[in-house]
C-alpha cells in the first residue's frame, strides 16, 4: 500500500500527519500547496516540522497559486505563518523541499502498487494539476481523502469551507476526471473538538517536543475560545483518523458539484445524496463515532509529546 500526502502545513496538518505515523502506516512522500499561506511559507513551517520531530519524508513543493484567480490565504485567521501559538515556535531550518511535486507524483503513481491512497488536506490544485496534464495517472489513485467542503455553511464565506474557497476549479477538475474523492467536510469535522482542557496532558506528557505541540494546540484552539466558543474543531486530524480508521467513519455516496461564480456562491460545495438527481461522483463523511476520533487525534499528539 502506498499513502501520499498533500497539505499546506499548519499546525492541524502536523497533527494529521503524526495521527498517519502514530497509525503504523509509511508515508511515502509529501507534496506542498499554498493554503494556510503563500508557498514559501509553507515550505518553512514543513522545514521546521521536519527538524522539530525529525521526519525523513520526501517532501515536494507544488503549486503556489490557484488554478484561476488570486491568490487566497488563511493568514486572517492564522496569522503570517499559518501557526498561530501561545509561545513557542517551530526552529527555523531554512527549507526541505524540492521544486517537484508534479514529476514526484507522477513516479509514486507509476511505480507504486495498488492501492494508492492520497490524504490532501489543502487545496487541490497538485492532483488538480495532474488529472490535466496525466489523467493516465490520475486514473491510478485508488482513494483520495481530502478535508475541504461543507454540507451545511462554509467558514471563510458564509458558503464556502477555505480549502474549497481557495481553488475551487480545483476541486471541479478532480470531480470531472472521476477521480475517487471521499470529502471529509467541515459539518463532520465540527463533531471532534479540542478544549483548553485537552492542552495539559499533551504538556505533560515530557518529551523533547511537549511544551512545543502544546503550544501549539494551545494557539490552534484559541482560533474558537478567542471567538466566544468552547472549543475548536479538529479539521486535518479529524480527516487523518478517518483515512487511518474508516471503520470508525459512515461514508455516504453522493453527487458533489462545485459552485464557480457569485460572489456569495463560489466555493460551495453542493452535495446531492438522492440517486434519482444525478449519479454519484464521490462519497463524503456523514458520520463518525466522535469520541474514538478525537482520542486518535489526541493520542497522536501525546505520543509525540512522550517522545
Amino acid at each position: 500500500m502506498g499513502v501520499w500526502i498533500d497539505t499546506d502545513m499548519g499546525f492541524d496538518d502536523i497533527a494529521a500527519i503524526l495521527v498517519v505515523m502514530h497509525a503504523g502506516v509509511t508515508i511515502d512522500g509529501i507534496s506542498l500547496v499554498f493554503g494556510n499561506t503563500p508557498m514559501d511559507q509553507v515550505r518553512r513551517n514543513t522545514a521546521g516540522a521536519a527538524k522539530a520531530f525529525g521526519w525523513t519524508i520526501p517532501v515536494h513543493a507544488g503549486r503556489s497559486q490557484p488554478v484561476l484567480g488570486a491568490l487566497e490565504t488563511a493568514q486572517e485567521i492564522l496569522g503570517e505563518t499559518g501557526i498561530p501559538t501561545a509561545g513557542l515556535t517551530l526552529p527555523d531550518a531554512g527549507d526541505v523541499a524540492g521544486d517537484d511535486a508534479f514529476s514526484a507524483l507522477c513516479q509514486w503513481l507509476e511505480n507504486t502498487p495498488s492501492p494508492r491512497r492520497i490524504l490532501a488536506l489543502g487545496p487541490l490544485t497538485n492532483i488538480a494539476a495532474l488529472a490535466l496534464a496525466k489523467p493516465d495517472l490520475a486514473a491510478r489513485i485508488d482513494e483520495l481523502t481530502w478535508m475541504g467542503g461543507g454540507l451545511s455553511r462554509g467558514n471563510h464565506t458564509a458558503s464556502a469551507e477555505f480549502n474549497a474557497l481557495a481553488d475551487p476549479e480545483a476541486v471541479a477538475i478532480v470531480l470531472s476526471h472521476g477521480l475517487p474523492l471521499r470529502m471529509v467536510d467541515l459539518d463532520f469535522c465540527r463533531k471532534v473538538l479540542a478544549t483548553p482542557g485537552d492542552i495539559e496532558p499533551v504538556r505533560q506528557a515530557g518529551g523533547a517536543n511537549a511544551a512545543l505541540l502544546a503550544d501549539m494546540l494551545a494557539g490552534y484552539i484559541d482560533i474558537g475560545v478567542s471567538r466566544g466558543r468552547p472549543a475548536m474543531a479538529i479539521y486535518d486530524p479529524s480527516a487523518a483518523a478517518a483515512f487511518v480508521r474508516p471503520d470508525l467513519v459512515t461514508f455516504q455516496p453522493a453527487r458533489i458539484g462545485m459552485e464557480l461564480a457569485g460572489s456569495l456562491t463560489r466555493g460551495r460545495t453542493v452535495v446531492e445524496i438522492r440517486a434519482s438527481h444525478g449519479a454519484f461522483n464521490a462519497e463524503f463523511a456523514a458520520d463518525c463515532d466522535a469520541g474514538a476520533i478525537k482520542a486518535i487525534v489526541l493520542g497522536a499528539l501525546r505520543w509525540e509529546a512522550g517522545k
